[in-house]
Order: structure tokens, then sequence, then C-alpha cells
């Protein structure tokens, strides 16, 4: 059970990266433009918004406050938030506001990552927590943001 773990702790992410980018190849131009102007506004903002949460809240990882060895290797670092949940949520959510169906795939990978991480101790559940969040509150009024400009 743990080297299901330590998969999708350290490569399940890229998963994620693959069906996204499918997803968008698959798509129409004007669905590629749209795709590719709210994840030009949002990612910038989400990692922006990421490094802002890391510096206003210090986490320390679960195996340093444990004094146990994860089971991946890991800097002991600020574990706040999550920058694998961080990425899997981002292209989840950009996905999901443009096809529920791949949006849900996506999701579930995305639990997955979070889990994972949480499981190998490299992580505390408000760190993949928190960056599902970042990337949902960010994205979604900047979503539709940019379709009221377009709509003028």
């Amino acid at each position: 059970m743990s080297s299901l773990f330590i998969f999708g702790a350290k490569y399940l992410f890229i998963l994620s990266l693959i069906i996204g980018a499918v997803y968008f190849l698959w798509q129409p131009r004007s669905v590629q433009i749209q795709m590719l102007k709210l994840s030009a506004v949002s990612l910038p903002l989400i990692y922006i918004a990421s490094l802002l949460a890391g510096f206003l809240y210090y986490d320390p990882r679960p195996f340093v406050i444990g004094h146990f060895i994860p089971l991946i290797p890991h800097f002991a670092d600020n574990g706040f938030p999550s920058d694998h949940a961080l990425l899997v949520a981002a292209v989840a959510i950009i996905v999901t506001l443009f096809n529920k169906r791949v949006g849900v795939l996506l999701w579930v990978i995305a639990v997955l990552v979070a889990v994972s991480r949480v499981s190998v101790g490299v992580h505390h559940f408000i760190d993949v927590f928190a960056s599902m969040i970042i990337c949902v509150a960010i994205t979604v009024p900047v979503f539709y943001w940019l379709n009221k400009k377009t709509a003028k």
C-alpha cells in the first residue's frame, strides 16, 4: 500500500498534466484561446497567492513535528501550501470550467495526489486543502471576469 502512496505523491501529478494537455489540444482554436487567456491570468495569481499564503502561515512538515522519516525524501521546509496539490488543482479547475466530465477525472487525480502527499508524511491536510481552495478561489472569479469582458 505504501508504494501506491509513494507513486501518488511523486508521480501521479504527471497524469493530470497529460490529461489537461490532451484535452487542450483536442479543443477547437476558440476554446484553446479561452483556456490560454484563463491560464495566463489565473496561474500567476495562484502562484502569487501561494507564496503569500506560505509567507503568512508556517506549517512544519509532519515528519518534522512527528520526528519520523517520511516515505519520500523531502526538505524540512514550510509545507504550506502544497505545490503538488496546487499544480493538480490548478489544472483541474481550469479544465472543469470548460468540461465537467474531464474536470471530475482531474479532481479525482487531485484528491489522490493530496491524499498521497499526506499519507507519505510530507504534508498535513490543511496544506493540500488550502492549495485546492486557492486555485478555485482565484480561477473561478477570473473565468467569469474574462467571460464578462468578452461578452461586451
